[in-house]
């Protein structure tokens, strides 16, 4: 990959770890569940410049069900009852470990060893951080934040299982069971006068926000990352995502002086370096299984993979 397209790559991370502190700071007035609604009511303006994937309707939007709107609104709603961002872009990476857990239950995945035991460390860790959140992090907050990282596990399933095409045109056209579901829940939950107050008296922040995780971390971010998916094997694209929490942490603790403790710091540790064996385990193994064969008579298959 060449410095440019790493450079790239890069960028997409350090958009997507800002967006933490961009969503928290963005929440303020508007409720999370209306805030959801506002944020793919713009990716939905893309439509007409985005292809529709060449794929049953229901598909579509089983995939918008799991990936945005049950992610999303669950990552907000975590965000709004006090999951400090940083702590927020961590847990979300345990995604990772649910997707290669539902794969093998659902899918028939074999995963690598080294994948197991990343699921292991990185549940290890997510306890970690569970039992060194102190009384600063309720409770339910991190509840919601590890239901929004399975609501994202979920979607990746159903892509594999209903064999979508990735790319921005799964993004963009799924993104339209989003926002009049959550709208409606918004009403029931927080009422219409709270919402039509949001909605009339929405702030620089609130727009700021919005425009920048619609446009820069949805439609611009997608883009170049399914660009690059493009061009490269996911095994050398994928572990880019690692710096999603180094940036969201460090975005944190500039911005809003968030610090982890001791207990958060190990936690975190274990948690990234399970998520990096899921996400590494597949290149691993194709590494280890040329090797082996680089002795062996020339075109004879590599052995010892796991099933991916």
């Amino acid at each position: 990959m060449p410095p440019r397209h790493v450079l790239a790559a890069v960028g997409v991370m350090v958009v997507w770890g800002m967006n933490f502190v961009v969503i928290e700071k963005g929440l303020v007035g508007v409720p999370p569940l209306v805030f959801v609604a506002l944020r793919f009511m713009v990716v939905l303006l893309a439509l007409p410049f985005v292809a529709r994937p060449d794929v049953p309707w229901r598909h579509l939007l089983a995939v918008g069900t799991a990936m945005s709107l049950g992610q999303f609104a669950l990552l907000y709603s975590a965000i709004a009852v006090g999951m400090p961002p940083g702590l927020a872009s961590l847990v979300l990476q345990v995604q990772a470990i649910i997707t290669v857990v539902l794969a093998a239950l659902v899918l028939g995945e074999r995963p690598l060893p080294v994948q197991v035991g990343g699921v292991v460390l990185g549940l290890v860790g997510l306890a970690v951080v569970a039992l060194g959140r102190g009384g600063r992090v309720p409770a339910v907050a991190l509840v919601l934040a590890v239901a929004a990282a399975a609501s994202w596990a979920v979607g990746n399933v159903l892509v594999r299982r209903l064999a979508l095409p990735g790319g921005l045109g799964v993004t963009v056209w799924s993104a339209v069971v989003v926002p009049l579901p959550l709208l409606a829940l918004a009403l029931v939950v927080d009422g219409p006068a709270r919402v039509s107050h949001a909605l009339t008296h929405l702030s620089a922040a609130n727009l700021l926000s919005t425009a920048y995780t619609a446009v820069l971390a949805s439609l611009v971010g997608y883009g170049v990352w399914n660009w690059l998916l493009g061009r490269y094997a996911a095994s050398t694209v994928a572990p880019f995502t690692l710096l999603v929490p180094v940036v969201g942490i460090a975005t944190a603790w500039l911005v809003n002086g968030e610090r982890p403790n001791g207990f958060g710091a190990l936690g975190g540790a274990l948690l990234v370096l399970g998520v990096a064996a899921v996400a590494l385990g597949p290149r691993l193994g194709v590494s280890r299984a040329r090797s082996a064969g680089s002795g062996a008579a020339a075109g004879a298959p590599p052995a010892g993979l796991g099933r991916q």
